[in-house]
């Protein structure tokens, strides 16, 4: 070799080639470093022809979808010089769209409900007033925008914008006893819903649900000083919060429905049924006026109705019901069409969730959806053009596309066009949709269509995001797939160690939610702590057991009445896999799971105690016996029919079986999962001698946020593994 090819290698290597870089916890955690940017809080105005979106919490404005040229400067927050107005929190227009409903000043309670301080803007005045003293709820427009109803103290009122008078419609509200118009803690995280209350479709009624949760027990919990250094009260003797929590097989609350007269100021009571031990997850007006549909559902969430109810005298009659050997899903799907004759609803009574059209006699049009594939989301319908939009699993149950079908159900068109993961949200009248893209390495990308799948813009591509990912030395993710000793086919993602040698063994971790429903291996974009583990020298693992969604009813219902049994087979069977493979030291493999993936990766600790060698548990149920009623008896039905369901499976019931190094931790202030799972598990595992660490977190629920917070839990797993395996 001449000296000329020496210099020119050396000249390469110091500024041809530069070192890809590692990145730190800190970049996940609080830099975001790898966050792809996305289109938020966009809104599309009556006309579909143009959106609104909320700048930097003090201006609203108003572009058009064609072009994405800015049309108006709607509210601008600043030039109202109102102090005492923060900023935005969100808005809402009222039907007309003459009048916004400013949200401000929000304070969490809980996974979905807020308080906050609410104010009307005239937009033809440029008035801006408060709706009310205080601190309210779920305010919202009446159909013809001279009305607000709003909720506060467990009471509905309803604010005049014209004569400014407020009415109390609703008296016997109290704290832990009666709730109108808002449901309780229980419905509203396992029904996923937050206001229980709907104006009629002419605004001369109001239906609601009223909640008598004076028989549920309660639960405590401490709270303490924490990270409010202003609660100087609090040091020394720490706060006691108290709500209505009914845990499986406890009493639930009694739930009535009700319609609020404006005009007569009567109130009619709805016939739900001389049973009180029932649910009724759902309400909403048909297109007439004097016509209110409710969703009524036994305790076992397996007898699904439909009702309607005259407003006038409240009585009900059937118009749809569905039973399951399992259970019944709730969503929000129900649509009644504007002819006035026909509702649609999403079902998995063939096996896999599609779309079904009916009468208004209950009886069935046509099923328009049909395969062995998932409607994963139900988008919509036009009625002008009578298509249906949705989003589905029809390619594989790892990717997510984007379709149209005539309600004929022959005419089906694709309208996204890669693959990957795509979700859309539509304009109103379906001119336009927005589509949400990302795959296994690749950020979001945000692009406008028209309501064929062409491409009219991009709004969103993080190219800067993408050129930051070529500066580092990024693990990547492989799918693959492999079969259980009991012949079960399991999808899998796998992430080798940055500067992967196949003649090396190396420590693992496995990861999994695993859920009933819940999916975690998808192909689409995320970055998190699990590619710092591999940049660490980690192979991470992550599955999705039987009981998971994307799959058909069958494997999602299949561990119906024994839940957390088949997925902790699954999960140690995926173990032994690792195990098997040359490039992973067999007694290095570890386990973590956080929520349903907490009390997961606990009993992979204990059943698969040979198979594990740590384990990392976060806000874990340990015995649904401490979890609420509607999800744990959704899955189980009650602990007094089946006691093995609950006793055979739980975690802690095997504590005694621990063999290797096991963190547990959980937030003190866990409303959904209390920390009581975490301490009764570790009295059971102190009372059979076995060694463990715990880690609680001061205040924080079971998302586990605030500060410094997540780069704290993240390196205290990341010290755990390193340490342990």
């Amino acid at each position: 070799m001449n000296k000329l090819t020496l210099l020119l290698l050396a000249f390469l290597c110091v500024f041809g080639v530069q070192a890809q870089k590692s990145f730190q916890l800190e970049d996940i955690t609080n830099k975001g470093t790898f966050y792809a940017r996305s289109v938020y809080g966009l809104r599309s105005m009556k006309s579909g022809e143009s959106y609104t979106v909320l700048k930097q919490g003090q201006k609203i404005e108003q572009y058009a979808y064609a072009t994405g040229e800015k049309e108006e400067l709607i509210f601008d927050l600043k030039a109202l010089n109102k102090e005492n107005i923060k900023g935005i929190d969100g808005y809402q227009f009222s039907a007309d769209e003459r009048k916004i409903l400013i949200t401000t000043n929000r304070e969490d309670i809980y996974r979905h409900s807020f308080s906050a301080e609410f104010f009307v803007y005239d937009r033809d005045k440029k008035s801006l007033e408060k709706l009310s003293e205080g601190r309210q709820q779920l305010a919202d427009f009446s159909p013809s925008g001279e009305m607000v109803c709003f909720f506060r103290k467990n009471n509905l009122f309803v604010k005049d914008l014209k004569s400014g008078k407020e009415t109390q419609f609703t008296f016997d509200g109290k704290y832990n006893h009666i709730i109108n118009g808002a449901p309780d803690w229980v419905y509203e995280e396992e029904f996923s819903f937050w206001q229980a209350y709907q104006w009629s479709p002419d605004g001369k009624r109001i239906a609601y649900m009223r909640f008598d949760e004076s028989e549920v027990k309660q639960f405590n919990m401490t709270v303490f000083k924490g990270m409010n250094p202003e609660k100087k009260a609090n040091a020394l003797y720490p706060e006691n919060y108290t709500f209505k929590y009914p845990k499986a097989g406890e009493k639930n609350s009694l739930v009535s429905v009700h319609v609020y007269d404006l005009e007569s100021k009567k109130t009619t009571t709805v016939d739900v049924g001389e049973e009180t031990d029932q649910y009724i997850p759902r309400i909403k007006w048909t297109q007439d006026p004097k016509v209110l549909s409710l969703v009524r559902m036994n305790r076992h969430q397996n007898h699904y109705e439909l009702l309607l109810a005259n407003a006038d005298n409240g009585k009900t009659n059937l118009l749809y019901e569905e039973k399951n050997k399992a259970w019944v899903d709730v969503n929000d799907d129900l649509t009644f069409l504007k002819d006035n004759k026909h509702f649609i609803v999403t079902s998995e009574k063939s096996g896999f969730n599609h779309i079904y059209l009916y009468n208004m006699k209950g009886e069935l049009v046509r099923q328009v959806t049909k395969g062995d594939w998932e409607v994963s989301k139900y988008l919509g319908y036009d009625e002008d053009k009578k298509l249906f939009y949705y989003q589905a699993a029809a390619v594989s149950p790892l990717q997510r596309e984007i379709y149209s079908i005539d309600i004929k159900g022959k005419r089906t068109q694709k309208l996204s066009e890669q693959e990957g993961t795509n979700s859309a949200k539509f304009s109103k009248g379906f001119k336009y949709f927005i589509n949400y893209y990302s795959a296994n390495g690749v950020p979001t990308v945000v692009t406008l269509h028209n309501a064929k799948g062409k491409l009219i813009r991009t709004l969103e591509d993080n190219q800067d995001l993408r050129k930051r990912l070529q500066e580092y030395e990024i693990p990547k993710r492989e799918f693959f797939s492999f079969e259980t000793s009991e012949g079960v086919k399991l999808n899998a993602w796998m992430m080798k160690p940055v500067g992967f040698d196949e003649n090396k063994e190396y420590p693992a971790l496995l990861h999994f939610y695993g859920g009933p429903g819940s999916q975690q291996v998808l192909d689409r974009y995320k970055f998190d702590w699990l590619e710092y583990l591999a940049q660490e020298g980690f192979v991470v693992v992550v599955v999705d057991n039987r009981g998971t969604g994307g799959r058909g009813e069958a494997f999602k219902k299949c561990t119906y009445m024994q839940i957390q049994n088949l997925e902790a087979i699954d999960l140690i069977e995926t173990g032994k896999y690792m195990a098997k493979q040359p490039f992973i030291a067999a007694d290095k493999i570890g386990v973590y799971g956080w929520s349903f993936g907490g009390q997961m990766s606990s009993l992979c600790m204990f059943r698969g105690a040979d198979v594990f060698a740590a384990g990392i548990a976060v806000a874990p149920v340990t015995t649904y016996r401490y979890y609420d009623s509607i999800y744990s008896e959704r899955y189980l039905r009650t602990p007094q029919e089946n006691p093995e369901g609950y006793d055979d499976y739980a975690p802690i019931n095997f504590a005694d079986q621990l063999k290797g190094k096991f963190l547990l931790i959980h937030g003190t202030s866990d409303d959904n999962v209390h920390v009581q799972n975490t301490l009764e598990l570790s009295e059971v595992l102190v009372q059979h001698n076995k060694k463990f660490e715990m880690f609680l977190y001061t205040n924080r629920n079971h998302g586990i946020y605030g500060g410094q917070t997540r780069l704290h839990l993240f390196t205290k797993m990341v010290d755990f593994l390193k340490e342990n395996l």
